[in-house]
Formats: C-alpha cells, structure tokens, sequence
C-alpha cells in the first residue's frame, strides 16, 4: 500500500531560499510546493491544500501574518500546520504571528538541518495526538475533528486555545508549569511573554463559561472542571 506524502507549501520572496528549503524537503520525502508572494502562498495552499504551510513575515503583497489570518479564517485551514521564517527580532511581531495561530516560528538565517528537524518535530506533534478524544463532566474535546463541547453547546476556539486546553485537560489535576506550556503549545524555540498564555487561558474561561483552569500561583496552571 502506497504511504501518502506530507505535502508542504513554502512562501518566501527570496528564490535561493525558496530552492534550497524545497530540495532538503524533498530528500525527506515531502511534496513540496512553493510561492513567492503572500497572493500566490493563499492561491497554492487552496489548491494544493497542504499538510503544512511555511510563511515568510516579510514577504509583498501579503507579509506572513496576514496571510495566515485569512487562512484560519478559512475551515479547509483550521487544522494546518503553519510555520513562519522570520529574520525579525521584534517580539511583538513574532506574538502576533503566533495569535493569529501560527504554530511556530524559526529564524533567518536558516540552517536547512535545523529547518528540516523542524518541520518533521511539527508533524510527530501532530501524530502523537491525532485520533484522541477527551471526556470529563460533560466537556468533549475531539482532537481529530477538531471540535469542543461542553453540556450540549458547540464552543469555538482559535487554534491555540484549543491545543492548550487539549494539553490541560489530558491530565486534569496535574499542575503544567509555563515552560512546559510555551514548549509543548507554541514551540520550545518560540520566545512568547507569560502575558501571551494569560490572554489564551482568559479567553477559554470566557468561551467555556466556566473557571475550568486554574492558577497555581508562581508555578504554573492546571485543569479542574
């Protein structure tokens, strides 16, 4: 039986960067595809509907954030894996990349080893939680379809919500420091502030209507419902 390919779509303005990804990729058995502007990376990720998308920040037309507003915005992207490459050392730029629900980040300039090593850590996240669904007094969360209900009522999160209250309540009871948060959410080479996390839990209190996570001050957070 023939294994599907992993298919990636990498967006970046510059064309030895463009090459020099794809061809690493490939050795590893990706199919690739590429875009040299933020138009052409949202034409090609609906057509090629890629398992992940790489976006430059700096690119024209469209930077990489807001092209990866627009495709969260989009159903056929809830679930898909976006990596940005950024050579900026702005934190508040990189913060809001990651809240318009990036899953990580990794800087210019590129070591292909390190990109690669990225790309496969992302998608052996992924593995390791598809198919799992949580259930505890009457709040479901269904990591494959990517679906959240609590006493009957479809909740929506944005996508880092809903991986972060997926890592908390996987093992309510047990206390999450915010190192462990950051590294296993966002990534352990994203650099987010500890405000970034508060935001994320407020909003899922605010979504669920209930106090569900809880602070353990000076420590970390864990879930009880």
């Amino acid at each position: 039986m023939e294994t599907k390919l992993r298919k990636v779509l990498i967006a970046d303005d510059e064309p030895d960067i463009l090459e020099i990804l794809k061809y690493n990729l490939q050795n590893e058995g990706y199919q690739v595809y590429t875009a040299k502007d933020g138009d052409e990376a949202i034409t090609k990720a609906k057509f090629a509907l890629p398992d992940l998308i790489v976006l430059d920040i700096m690119m024209p037309k469209k930077n990489g954030v807001e092209v990866c507003e627009l495709l969260r915005k989009q159903p056929a992207f809830k679930n898909t894996l976006i990596l940005f490459l950024t050579a900026l050392s702005d934190e508040g730029t990189q913060i809001r990349g990651l809240e318009t629900g990036a899953d990580d980040y990794i800087n210019k300039p590129i070591s292909p080893k390190v990109f690669v090593s990225k790309v496969n850590s992302l998608f052996r996240r992924v593995n390791k939680d598809e198919g799992k669904t949580i259930t505890i007094n009457g709040l479901t969360i269904d990591h494959e379809k990517f679906i959240i209900q609590y006493k009957g009522k479809n909740i929506s999160l944005a996508k880092k919500e809903f991986e972060l209250l997926y890592l908390l309540a996987n093992k309510p009871g047990r206390v999450f420091l915010r190192n462990e948060i950051l590294s296993q959410v966002w990534g352990a080479d994203v650099i987010v502030g500890d405000r970034t996390i508060d935001v994320h839990i407020r909003k899922i209190r605010q979504k669920l209507g209930v106090d569900c996570i809880t602070t353990v001050k000076g420590v970390g957070y864990k879930f009880e419902l």
